[in-house]
């Protein structure tokens, strides 16, 4: 017979004869040239997807992350008379403003020197940081007075991506001393400066770090004392327009190593202010004129854990102290100078907030300014021409001049800011075929003209009002251009993304399910290898040509040709496969309506638990509900498959329910050392429970399919012997390392080679594991214990045990539900096993509907890793200390890839537990991968609407964060895919159901 007749009464295909399948020349040469032709079709595939993935990630750089500096404009000189010859700028990194400002335990203030400068001489208030609050960031908001060029974030922000200007650049001289990373930033370009930084490995956070502030001030004093032996640095120091930069690391360095609330950090703000107060001596002693304006703030501030990078106030918040040549004096706090208006600053905290009754200021008015506002506060002060990308305001209640002056300042302010909108004007309209300018500036000479005029009849106030009014309208054009392309890049890249997942899931269904049957068999396999719908490819080549002289002639940027040209491709290759559209609605729609609504079902849920993922990115506590839920659940369904053993179901819903507490955690994890040591007993517990059920009689009789090693040989049990030792070695050493850092001792070069091989050892043991599923699991998650442990400060340790438990969870089910199918399996005459096996290698077979759950549990899974013990789409939540145990000495690209593999390990054990499924399963890793994609990219997308271009920059980089991590989900899922196979992909599957397959 040709055939037999399946439900329904069609003719279904048989499976080729052992003959043609496996011996006849045709069989073999076909499935041959068809398997050559799968692979290399979807490692084109997967290529596509990370090039794809690569390019629209790179999207929100000129969508949100476009730099907004912008060159050829003039400088706009004051017209006033500075006040000031020189100025010194003092920079206490990492100096968070309340720690600053209260008084000690004792009740005595740290900064008696600054504290008694804001009293008697000078101006204090709040200088507010935008996020990300990093060092890089804050100095150039600083000195430079824009916010951060976000192109920077691509080098670390310690390279220039786009020279600025700043006031050292304006200056006649400026001199600097302090960090490698910051001073080079201003300085290393700039051939009017002289400067000086000490060596990276000063920047040890085993010690304390307050001898870098003394090291700046030290090659400060050298300078001035040595100018009087040399003619040339006394006539540099003597000189109007010069600039004295001291960067102090000393708190930054503590706050990280030892916390804010540390006595090292607190006395480190009493080192600062000594260092204000001998400089100020010997400035005012060397010069002699009272020509001098001081300055004194912090970059950002410090978190209680010691980090900082997001919005909350002890990062943004930090002190200003401003005092000496053209600085007005200090006035009591119920007299009001101008109207807040209701002005919100940049981390969206208001105006006028009141000081805190602790810091005893409140009968000193405070005057609270957004960080680029001091750089054009420098610059009015030295009479220079406000920095070029400046969009700061000039705080006039820090000025002391007469009213003529502060009117023209503030008008050289404005018109700094109006230049930049008209040369981003000038360059958008010279670009575009369309251009649409932006109406509220049309008449801006106007504007200035009528400024002009006010400030010739006198009439200062109303100038000034004008010129920050002039200057708001010009910061609104500024955005409306730096947005312009907005509507067009969206709609380009949601096409590309859509286009991606139709052509992702066309993919599946053609070669992992069972319309390989209807299509793939019943063409000529050469057609269809060559098949090309000519019209379809012309008309998208004419498309993609059109599209490309247009962008041209606008001067668009390489990358837009590119997010178009892979969003036409896409859908020219769908449209191109319109015979394989068209037969997959055809078998769709000729579908009995239960499986109609089956597969509705099956969609249905999918995006019900992928919205309930993308939300848990905001609220990471929906897991604990999420997993209170599937523990019983869980629990209930295996109770079908194992009747008579009831430590199954029990040990599924202790496992989920152990699990939903870590989500309930604060995502600031807590130092406790003490934890950390016992969870390394802990890992070793679960090991040996595991390696106990691995070869119990009650686990073969209901789990044959995952525990098939009865008799343990000697070789695997030396081999457990020795990764539990290095587990145990590895919390003693946690303990060693912990104290000595406690101690503020050094970490000896020894703990530190011993930490990172137990580390590396751990890791490569598993490879010699049995290769039995539950063995390899079992050394795997032994494996990276270690490594995990030593990078550990708190809770997460035990979450990693927890997750172990739960993964363990997931194989039994998966192993009931095997069991469950065995028990119903088909016969051999059934649609079902045709299905199963037509076509297919003898390990796989196609997917099915039910199928879904295995990348939709893995989805879950892999996210609950990524947010089980915090946030990590913030960029505040990557605790530093975590890799003192391996490092100490400052290296930002090592401390980062450590805390990035440590955020790694969960995910390659979920990883590990996936590959095992598959096969365990007889599903295709591949094809459950693209569907993983799949899954990722309806995250993508919606994220992608979820990005925010307005509200506080904290929201909206989270928005983009959120956005960036699902985009790189598909290069880095891949990765770890590579590998994880190192360990999974000699793991033996046992299943007396499959075997009766093979036979067939």
């Amino acid at each position: 017979m040709a055939g037999e007749r399946g439900e329904g009464g069609e003719v279904l295909p048989l499976p080729l004869s052992r003959s043609s399948s496996r011996g006849g020349v045709g069989g073999r040469g076909m499935r041959g040239r068809w398997i050559m032709f799968r692979k290399r079709r979807e490692r084109w595939l997967v290529v596509l997807g990370v090039v794809l993935h690569a390019i629209y990630m790179l999207s929100i750089f000129d969508i949100y992350f476009k730099t907004p500096i912008v060159h050829g404009m003039d400088p706009v000189e004051p017209r006033i008379n500075p006040p000031a010859k020189r100025l010194v700028l003092l920079i206490a990194d990492g100096l968070r403003a309340d720690k600053f400002f209260e008084p000690d335990a004792k009740g005595e203030y740290r900064a008696l020197f600054l504290r008694n400068i804001m009293k008697t001489k000078g101006r204090w208030g709040i200088s507010h940081a935008r996020p990300p609050t990093e060092s890089r960031p804050g100095h150039v908001a600083i000195i430079a007075g824009f916010y951060e060029d976000p192109s920077a974030v691509t080098k670390g922000w310690k390279a220039n991506p786009v020279e600025f200007d700043s006031v050292f650049n304006r200056s006649h001289h400026s001199f600097a001393f302090g960090s490698p990373d910051i001073v080079p930033i201003f300085c290393s370009a700039l051939p009017h400066s002289s400067w000086r930084v000490y060596p990276h490995e000063f920047e040890d956070f085993a010690t304390d770090a307050s001898f870098l502030d003394v090291w700046s001030f030290d090659q400060f004093q050298s300078l001035v004392n040595g100018s009087k032996d040399d003619p040339v640095i006394n006539q540099l120091l003597h000189q109007d327009k010069v600039v004295i930069f001291l960067h102090l690391l000393g708190c930054d360095t503590n706050g990280h190593a030892h916390k804010p609330y540390s006595s090292i950090y607190l006395n480190n703000i009493k080192v600062v202010d000594d260092i204000a107060e001998s400089t100020y001596k010997l400035v005012e002693d060397l010069f002699k004129d009272n020509a001098t304006a001081y300055i004194f703030t912090a970059d950002h501030g410090m978190s209680d854990k010691g980090s900082h990078g997001d919005g909350h106030p002890s990062n943004t918040e930090t002190p200003l102290v401003a005092w000496g040549a053209g600085i007005r004096g200090p006035r009591t706090s119920y007299i009001k100078h101008r109207s807040s208006n209701n002005f919100r600053f940049v981390d969206e905290h208001t105006h006028d907030m009141p000081t805190p009754i602790e810091w005893g200021l409140r009968d000193v008015e405070r005057v609270d300014v957004n960080q680029a506002d001091i750089a054009p506060l420098m610059s009015t002060l030295l009479g220079l021409p406000c920095p070029m990308n400046s969009v700061g305001n000039l705080p006039l209640e820090f000025v002391d001049m007469n009213e003529e002056d502060e009117a023209e300042a503030a008008l050289a302010n404005a018109k700094q800011v109006l230049h930049q909108f008209r040369r981003k004007s000038q360059i958008k309209q010279s670009h575009s075929l369309s251009f649409k300018p932006f109406k509220p500036l049309e008449n801006s000479t106007s504007v200035v003209n009528e400024i002009e005029d006010l400030i010739s009849q006198k009439d200062y106030e109303a100038a000034v009002r004008l010129s920050q009014s002039l200057r708001t309208l010009s910061l609104a054009g500024l955005h409306y251009f730096q947005t312009y392309d907005w509507m067009m890049l969206m709609t380009t890249i949601t096409l590309g993304y859509v286009g991606w997942m139709v052509y992702i899931v066309m993919h599946v269904l053609k070669w992992y399910t069972y319309l390989q049957e209807k299509y793939s068999l019943t063409k000529n396999l050469a057609i269809l290898m060559d098949q090309r719908d000519t019209k379809v490819y012309i008309f998208g080549t004419l498309l993609m040509g059109i599209f490309s002289i247009l962008l041209l002639v606008e001067r668009a940027p390489p990358l837009y040709h590119a997010y178009l040209a892979v969003t036409v491709f896409l859908w020219t290759q769908i449209f191109n496969d319109f015979q394989f559209i068209k037969a997959a609605w055809s078998t769709l729609i000729s579908s009995e309506s239960k499986c109609l609504l089956k597969l509705c079902g099956t969609c249905a849920v999918s995006i019900l638990i992928l919205e309930f993922l993308v939300a848990s990115f905001s609220e990471r506590r929906l897991y604990t509900l999420f997993f209170l839920t599937a523990g019983p659940c869980g629990a209930f369904y295996i109770m079908k498959s194992f009747r008579a053993y009831i430590g199954a179901p029990i040990f599924i819903w202790a496992s989920c329910w152990i699990l939903s507490l870590f989500t309930m955690f604060p995502a600031d994890i807590p130092e406790n050392t003490t934890l950390v040591i016992t969870s390394g007993a802990i890992v070793v517990f679960i090991a040996l429970v595991s390696r106990w059920f691995n070869s119990s009689v009650v686990a073969q009789k209901y789990c044959s399919s995952i525990c098939t090693e009865r008799k343990q040989s000697n070789g695997s049990k030396n081999l457990f012997i020795a990764q539990a030792f290095l587990v145990l070695l590895s919390s003693l050493m946690v303990s060693l390392s912990t104290s000595h850092r406690t101690q503020n001792r050094e970490l000896l070069a020894l703990h530190q080679v011993i930490n990172w091989v137990l580390a590396g050892l751990g890791m490569v043991l598993p490879l010699f594991s049995v290769n039995t599923l539950l063995s390899r699991l079992s050394s795997v998650f032994l494996g990276f214990a270690p490594a995990f442990l030593l990078l550990s400060i708190g809770y997460e340790a035990v979450f990693y045990g927890a997750l172990g438990l739960v993964l363990m969870s997931w194989i039994l089910v998966e192993s009931a539900i095997l069991s469950l199918s065995s028990k119903a399996a088909p016969t051999h005459n059934d649609n079902i096993e045709l299905k199963l096996n037509l076509y297919r290698r003898d390990d796989e077979r196609y997917l099915q509907l039910s199928d879904m759950r295995v990348p939709l549990c893995f989805l879950v899974l892999f996210n609950v890793a990524f947010f089980g013990t915090g946030n990590f789409a913030s960029i505040a939540s990557f605790e530093i200390s975590s890799v003192y145990r391996f490092i100490t000495i400052f290296s930002p690209f090592l401390m980062a890839g450590l805390l990035v593999f440590k955020l790694f390990i969960p995910f390659m054990l979920v990883i590990c537990v996936f590959s095992a499924i598959t096969k365990l399963m007889r599903l295709p890793r591949l094809g459950c991968y693209f569907l993983v994609i799949v899954f990722s990219d309806v995250m993508t997308i919606h994220f992608f609407f979820l990005v925010r271009n307005t509200g506080s920059w904290m929201e909206i980089g989270n928005t983009i964060s959120h956005f960036g991590i699902m985009s790189a989900q598909v290069v880095f899922v891949l990765l770890l895919f590579a590998l994880t196979n190192v360990y999974t992909k000699n793991i033996e599957i046992s299943s007396p159901h499959y075997s009766s397959h093979k036979v067939l």
